[in-house]
């Protein structure tokens, strides 16, 4: 299918173009996954386990959703740090 006839089946809505898509190939950016190594002390190891069980979830999901909420969080600050600055 030529890129034209793809963009008109797009702007038209005629049918449901993915499956015109090789979606095998498709790759999410900023998502490959890097291997860290932390330590802890107990104290800290001991709570993030009772939250994590509280919540249904692994340890290391436990830490992975708080750190992205946090850095969510920064960016929505700093967004709002900028706005307020113009």
């Amino acid at each position: 299918m030529k890129a034209k006839e793809f963009d008109k089946k797009f702007d038209d809505n005629e049918e449901d173009i993915i499956e015109n898509l090789d979606l095998s190939t498709l790759k999410h950016p900023n998502q490959e996954q890097k291997r860290l190594g932390i330590d802890f002390p107990v104290w800290v190891l001991d709570s993030l386990n009772k939250e994590a069980n509280r919540a249904g979830v692994s340890l290391e999901s436990i830490i992975k959703i708080w750190l992205v909420e946090r850095l969510e969080e920064q960016a929505v600050n700093k967004m709002r740090q900028v706005s307020y600055a113009e």
